[in-house]
């Protein structure tokens, strides 16, 4: 038996005006999914514990069979790990992103952009360079991710502090932000203010659609202490994603990384060979966890017609041809799932429970209409999604 996990990271989303009442995985042309939801058991489930942030690192912690209340240490620790980086006991991690910032009429700072238009990674790693050459001394240290995700070390730092996403910022003023940023960690707040100089030389010369101004830290902890995949359930299981955070949780989940040249987590991402490298994993294993990270960074732009494409995309390049090569392998279990929704109208993440869908090659599991938040909710209540692995793996 093979069992695949598809994640759209970031899919669900409110019913919208323009849409008729429609949320985009609703109106989106999904042929693929929809075939299957007529076949399958369509349902809902929660990701987010009560009290935890709405991240993709607790809600994937979970759809990967870790309860988040247990094990979840920070968000930075896993990308630590898809790097290579083996912290130290002092050492705490930090996500790193490279953001714009810009001044309104008042003066006052705003978060222009928290992806410096999804700069590459090619045109990240001397920005990177010029910070750790300038800002890496004594106990800070940076370290290059993909795109605009990267990493500070620092030896002997805190954990406990409240540091927001900038995601959650996208075009609102954040000069207030920082002001409490410097109250609360004036190590932080020094690091962030000199990150400006910096990059100001370093993307002078640099031809750039949206120039990064600014480091923005976030998402802090110490490594987690997950047992892997094979220890729980004997299985052999890979993990395809662009996103350091997801092969972070795969490292400590013990499955093999399988890195895909072009997967970017965007528009652009290479679907066809995340498709073929996840294929050939199933042929070596058992499990493959395929994450897809489009949604997601559509949902924070706010805008509607990404959305639509990025849904679409990844029903007829990804979801379809998957199906096609399933065929071959059968039998197989499959669970499709978002780790959390990203709605369109607050452009970051929110902790509603999400639709998914369990598919079985052998018998059908239920007949729905389509795959929805609609369709979802009117269905049973699988929750807390941590044991979705184990009725995935028909251990429950």
């Amino acid at each position: 038996m093979k069992y695949v996990i598809i994640i759209g990271d970031g899919l669900g989303d409110y019913p919208r005006p323009e849409l008729g009442g429609s949320t985009p995985l609703a109106a989106a042309r999904t042929p693929n999914l929809d075939a299957l939801a007529r076949e399958s058991l369509v349902a809902r489930a929660l990701t987010i514990p009560e009290g935890m942030e709405p991240g993709s690192d607790v809600a994937n912690l979970s759809l990967l069979g870790y309860d988040p209340l247990v094990f979840h240490t920070g968000r930075a620790p896993l990308e630590a790990a898809s790097l290579g980086l083996e912290l130290k006991k002092r050492e705490v991690a930090f996500r790193c992103n490279l953001v714009s910032l810009a001044e309104d009429r008042r003066g006052d700072l705003t978060m222009a952009d928290y992806s410096s238009g999804h700069i590459p990674t090619a045109r990240a790693k001397p920005l990177i360079e010029a910070l750790n050459k300038e800002l890496g001394q004594g106990p800070f240290r940076f370290h290059l991710g993909t795109q605009y995700r990267h990493l500070m070390v620092w030896d002997g730092g805190r954990d406990d502090l409240e540091l927001l996403p900038p995601h959650d910022l996208s075009g609102q003023v954040v000069t207030g932000t920082l002001e409490r940023m410097r109250a609360q960690c004036p190590e932080i707040h020094e690091l962030t203010r000199r990150s400006w100089d910096v990059l100001s030389r370093a993307t002078a010369e640099l031809n750039l659609k949206v120039r990064p101004t600014s480091i923005w830290l976030w998402g802090q902890g110490r490594p987690p202490r997950l047992s892997p995949l094979s220890q729980r359930y004997g299985l052999k299981g890979a993990m395809i994603s662009a996103v350091d955070l997801l092969k972070g949780i795969g490292v400590y989940a013990g499955l093999e990384i399988v890195n895909v040249q072009g997967a970017s987590g965007w528009l652009d991402t290479n679907y066809a060979g995340k498709v073929r490298a996840g294929l050939k994993a199933l042929d070596r294993g058992d499990l493959l966890f395929l994450h897809v990270e489009a949604p997601d960074e559509a949902g924070h732009t706010g805008n509607l017609r990404v959305k639509l494409q990025a849904i679409e995309d990844l029903d007829a390049h990804l979801v379809g041809p998957l199906l096609e090569g399933l065929e071959h392998l059968k039998p197989y279990r499959l669970l499709v799932a978002c780790d959390h929704y990203t709605p369109l109208s607050v452009k970051t993440h929110t902790g509603e429970k999400v639709p998914l869908l369990l598919h079985d090659s052998r018998k059908p599991l239920g007949r729905f209409p389509a795959f929805s938040e609609a369709v979802a909710e009117g269905s049973v209540d699988l929750s807390p999604a941590h044991r979705l692995v184990d009725i995935l793996l028909e251990r429950s």
